[in-house]
């Protein structure tokens, strides 16, 4: 994703905020410490369904390698139990293209019903507009930390958890969106409908057109760029504003486990990613788990071609992980 620091008030006209200048402190309430017991999250395996993934080549829809990535999404739910539905859709991108897009809804535990949402983007950028190479700006992304990364730590979750007969009661519904990473660069001008984003569309269309009539679930934790070396997870105001409890859960967790320098308990701006639709459109409280900054914005290969392998730290993939099993065994 996607164009930082852009005023979320001025294209959604429910969202009021008032950002610092400076990253706000943000308190968890003290809470009693729970103690669970959770399978170990094995970062080498989510470092090899990230490998996969890359391997198929950039994941840009329209493509063979999009389609083939898709399909070995759909088996490897299915492979640890999920019932799978495939959304799929037609959307307009800010090229004019038409793309065919899907998103891959995976659901775990039809029993529950308490149900929570893991979600994550598993297409790639069209294009590197961040490298300063003119030649190298109109290829397509690997995208191992911005895309894959968020995708392959949730693949590990549903199968450790699947496997799990302690697993707490409750239901999982995978979601990976579609068509997120192909917006306008930022120098780009683009004519037309001033209201419409281009970025998040799987999110757009999915909360909108939701899987199942009268869906819903108690809250949805988004992955994006969970695995890229030095990252750090600051709390994203859209997060804070919708879902103010569950970012305080989630961080507290993180802590707990010691991994309070990776989950600073600080603000960033306001950011467009798919959680913001599930919010104002779907009405189910999402956070998002991003690496970004008010001070640094965006890891340095965001949106160039060194977003590849050599750009993932396993030791992140496991503390996200970890992070995220405990919220869930919790419940």
């Amino acid at each position: 994703m996607k164009n930082s620091q852009i005023i979320i008030a001025a294209c959604l006209s429910m969202l009021i905020f008032s950002c610092g200048e400076n990253k706000e402190k943000t308190q968890a309430p003290p809470v009693a410490e729970v103690v669970v017991n959770t399978p170990k999250f094995e970062a080498d395996s989510a470092y090899a369904f990230i490998a996969k993934q890359v391997a198929f080549g950039p994941r840009v829809p329209n493509t063979a390698p999009h389609r083939a990535t898709g399909e070995w999404l759909v088996d490897k739910l299915e492979s640890y139990g999920a019932t799978v539905i495939e959304q799929k859709f037609a959307a307009d991108a800010y090229t004019g293209e038409t793309l065919q897009l899907t998103n891959i809804i995976g659901s775990f535990f039809p029993q529950a019903k308490k149900r929570i949402i893991l979600a994550a983007h598993w297409d790639t950028r069209h294009i590197a507009d961040k490298e300063e190479d003119p030649t190298k700006k109109k290829q397509p992304i690997d995208g191992a930390n911005d895309g894959a990364s968020g995708v392959a730590v949730i693949l590990e979750i549903v199968r450790l958890m699947a496997a799990d007969p302690n697993r707490p009661d409750i239901g999982i519904d995978v979601i990976f969106f579609d068509g997120e990473d192909y917006g306008a660069p930022e120098d780009e001008i683009v004519t037309g409908d001033a209201s419409q984003i281009w970025w998040c569309l799987g999110s757009q269309y999915w909360s909108k057109n939701l899987h199942q009539a009268g869906y819903s679930a108690y809250y949805g934790i988004l992955l994006d760029m969970v695995g890229g070396k030095d990252a750090r997870f600051y709390q994203d105001e859209i997060s804070v504003y919708f879902a103010r409890n569950i970012v305080n859960k989630v961080w507290k967790n993180a802590a707990s486990l010691g991994y309070g320098y990776t989950f600073p308990m600080e603000r960033s701006a306001e950011i467009i990613d798919d959680h913001v639709f599930v919010n104002r459109d779907a009405g189910i409280p999402m956070i998002d788990i991003i690496d970004f900054s008010l001070q640094d914005g965006f890891p340095d290969h965001h949106h160039k071609l060194s977003d590849n392998l050599e750009a993932i730290d396993k030791t992140v993939l496991r503390q996200v992980g970890e992070t995220v099993l405990r919220t869930l065994y919790q419940e």
